[in-house]
């Protein structure tokens, strides 16, 4: 449960406000979270490196029902490059300490790349869905969406379901495109009974979230780019209890001044 952060004093905590939207919600947006200079100086040197990875296959392509892919780059850890140190700066962990209310760790940090009229969608899901089969007992978890480009409708802004934290973790199954989201029946029950959100962002704020808010966003087909940065942390007592993934164990988290990213290569 978030609430104005008792492990820290920073100016970057939770409003009462915030606080109170997270509380009954599973979500609050934090406006302008990075400067215009701080979300130039990370998505150009994003855009420049990644989308030269795709062409030679290191980033993944994430399949939809229509055909359509989203590009993805995880990092198993957050090092002191330009990525490991954003999911390190001091404005996320604050707020991801404030949300699960106890001390936190990166639990992954990835790229979602919806390219310009290219971008797939994503079906609707709880994270906390899947990362309670990689070990993870208590939806002590959440995740921060840091918004690349202006992001709407039209270019598949993320999706939310209200509320649904509440209802904890529902069943979840794996689809023919490799997608894992929630079963078609509890789905259908919950899109009558909760409001559906479409959350549009300008390019710098975040989207703070619940790990069992249901989310899902469209494909892109726009002419624009939708990029955005995925970072998610788990109380560092809910560590997984096995080792499932690469990713997700725990490592001490160490904490970085605000915009240090800005400096690192």
């Amino acid at each position: 449960m978030l609430t104005q952060s008792t492990q820290s004093s920073s100016a970057f905590a939770p409003s009462e406000a915030e606080a109170d939207t997270y509380k009954r919600d599973g979500y609050f947006i934090r406006k302008s979270l990075f400067s215009p200079d701080e979300v130039a100086n990370f998505r150009d040197y994003a855009r420049q490196r990644l989308e030269a990875e795709a062409a030679s296959d290191k980033v993944m392509a994430k399949g939809d029902r229509d055909g359509r892919s989203t590009l993805l780059k995880m990092w198993n850890s957050a090092g002191d490059d330009k990525y490991g140190m954003v999911a390190r700066d001091e404005r996320l962990v604050t707020l991801a300490t404030a949300a699960i209310g106890e001390p936190v760790y990166l639990y992954s940090h990835k790229m979602t790349m919806k390219q310009p009229h290219e971008g797939g969608a994503w079906e609707w899901h709880q994270d906390f869905g899947y990362w309670y089969n990689y070990g993870c007992l208590a939806p002590q978890m959440m995740s921060i969406y840091v918004a690349l480009d202006k992001s709407t409708r039209e270019n598949g802004c993320l999706q939310v379901l209200e509320r649904t934290h509440e209802l904890g973790r529902l069943n979840h199954e794996r689809d023919a495109d490799g997608q894992t989201i929630v079963q078609q029946e509890h789905l259908d029950a919950a899109l009558t009974r909760f409001k559906h959100i479409y959350v549009e962002m300008e390019a710098g704020d975040a989207l703070v979230f619940h790990g069992n808010l249901l989310h899902r966003s469209d494909a892109n087909r726009s002419d624009t780019y939708r990029w955005g940065y995925i970072c998610s942390y788990n109380a560092v007592a809910n560590a997984p209890f096995k080792r499932v993934r690469d990713y997700g164990n725990f490592e001490e988290l160490k904490v970085v001044p605000a915009g240090s990213f800005q400096t690192a290569s």
